[in-house]
């Protein structure tokens, strides 16, 4: 009989405990695979940093795609429903990339997409996709970046854009824990495995971002607890 939702930790020996944490130890902190094999090791775990890597290409996408579609809810229709867009520059072997990310007015990663250029074209994409999975933000604030502009007067929602000096510290923000994960992976080799780490580590961050400096410690480590009991339950049986 065929199976509709077969266990993908089936053929493997080493139990869903251990992959689940060695998969959020290195997606979710800055760390090297090397690290994560000693700090596996310090508990009793010996496994070879390659096997980490085997284990965040595999099970990586099928824990994101399970945490987007646990947190997927219906399209806000508050009044407070915003969206900030900014992009950073990325290297890889030697050559420019953008990386484009938008976030949510409470810093929940919407969307991260990888291009080589930052023209009308790259932002008309970029939104295209936000809106496919999002639907239409009450406003979406920017940096001074022209390509938004053109590309939204497109789309047709050109008097939703916000541009200000301040206004788009919290998308800025985002890109640190990334930068910090990037220095600790010397960086990206391809166009695909950095947009594949990235759409993976957004998920990741939102299933334990918790906004720590506005909760007392007692609420932080509730949320803190529940977010961890749902990551060991990603891809159960």
């Amino acid at each position: 009989m065929w199976m509709k939702n077969p266990n993908p930790f089936r053929y493997f020996k080493t139990s869903p405990e251990i992959i689940r944490l060695a998969v959020m130890m290195y997606v979710r902190f800055p760390l090297s695979l090397r690290n994560v094999e000693d700090l596996l090791h310090e508990r009793g775990i010996d496994i070879c940093h390659e096997t980490v890597r085997y284990w965040w290409n595999k099970f990586g996408p099928m824990f994101a795609r399970e945490i987007r579609k646990k947190r997927m809810h219906p399209i806000p229709n508050h009044s407070n429903w915003k969206w900030h867009l900014d992009e950073v520059f990325v290297n890889i072997n030697g050559e420019t990339h953008y990386l484009w990310r938008a976030v949510d007015h409470e810093g929940e990663v919407l969307e991260s997409y990888v291009t080589k250029r930052r023209d009308r074209e790259a932002a008309l994409t970029f939104l295209k996709k936000i809106m496919k999975h999002h639907g239409q933000p009450r406003a979406i604030v920017t940096d001074r970046l022209r390509s938004y502009r053109a590309a939204m007067k497109i789309i047709g929602n050109e008097r939703t854009q916000e541009v200000g000096r301040w206004k788009n510290n919290r998308c800025e923000n985002s890109h640190l824990p990334f930068r910090r994960r990037e220095y600790a992976m010397m960086k990206f080799r391809r166009m695909r495995s950095l947009q594949k780490f990235v759409s993976i580590h957004g998920s990741v961050f939102n299933n334990f971002n918790k906004e720590r400096h506005l909760n007392s410690r007692d609420t932080y480590k509730v949320q803190r607890e529940a977010a961890l009991v749902e990551w060991q339950q990603l891809c159960a049986a």
